[in-house]
């Protein structure tokens, strides 16, 4: 085993568990909760080293960095979800790779979503991603739609072509009245999850939570986390 596989695979088991030991405080199946690795700004061979190790979810927000590696990895059984904020003109290179987006927050996204993906014959899940920080009409600091927004947006996802609604998604927030409340962020998301539900049973996916509030996200609910940093590591910035 090379140094950096017995790295990953002694950071993967840490988080493995901390998510175990999250899910039976919270009187959960451990099965209950998905484990989504964000490899942003790691190399492909890291992610080819993950899926060795048993991880089947990988995360990117940057499509410049996440479309070469998707294309280096694309022998893989990995399913690839983009969280980043989505400009329109990413979204016929984003909807080539990525099995989700998780960043979906404005009509105009849903419409170009919708349209790349007709074209090219793939169906795309969505996760709405909700800001917590937002009034009732605005969008996040680091995007998103507001809480007021959601139900709008859930029928136009679940109304268009080749798209697919599958919940919702949130970061929490640094500003507002949600600030320094992790677990009571992620549990706002579940109450607004529960009333998409209602429209859209199918759409039960929550994803909440990253390395440093993943078992906040665990006992509110959360079906997927995104961890990052606790598995691959604090990687310097370049330049």
């Amino acid at each position: 085993m090379t140094d950096r596989k017995h790295e990953l695979a002694g950071n993967l088991a840490k988080v493995e568990e901390r998510i175990a030991a999250a899910c039976a405080a919270a009187g959960r199946p451990r099965e209950e909760v998905t484990l989504i690795v964000v490899t942003k700004t790691y190399p492909a061979d890291d992610v080819r080293i993950l899926s060795e190790l048993g991880v089947r979810h990988v995360a990117e927000n940057r499509d410049q960095d996440a479309a070469p590696k998707a294309a280096a990895c694309s022998d893989l059984p990995l399913s690839w979800h983009f969280v980043g904020q989505l400009q329109t003109n990413k979204v016929r290179s984003v909807v080539g790779y990525a099995d989700v987006v998780q960043s979906v927050d404005r009509p105009k996204l849903v419409t170009a979503l919708s349209k790349e993906a007709v074209r090219s014959g793939r169906e795309v899940g969505c996760l709405l991603q909700v800001a917590l920080d937002a009034g009732e009409s605005a969008r996040g600091e680091r995007g998103g739609v507001s809480p007021a927004g959601i139900e709008e947006l859930a029928d136009l996802v679940a109304g268009s072509p080749g798209l697919r609604l599958d919940g919702l998604m949130t970061v929490a927030p640094l500003t507002g009245e949600y600030a320094g409340r992790q677990q009571a962020a992620f549990e706002r998301l579940m109450d607004l999850s529960t009333h998409v539900r209602r429209a859209h049973p199918a759409a039960n996916m929550v994803s909440a939570g990253m390395s440093a509030d993943l078992e906040q996200a665990v006992a509110a609910g959360a079906t997927h986390v995104r961890v990052g940093t606790a598995v691959l590591g604090v990687r310097p910035r370049l330049g």
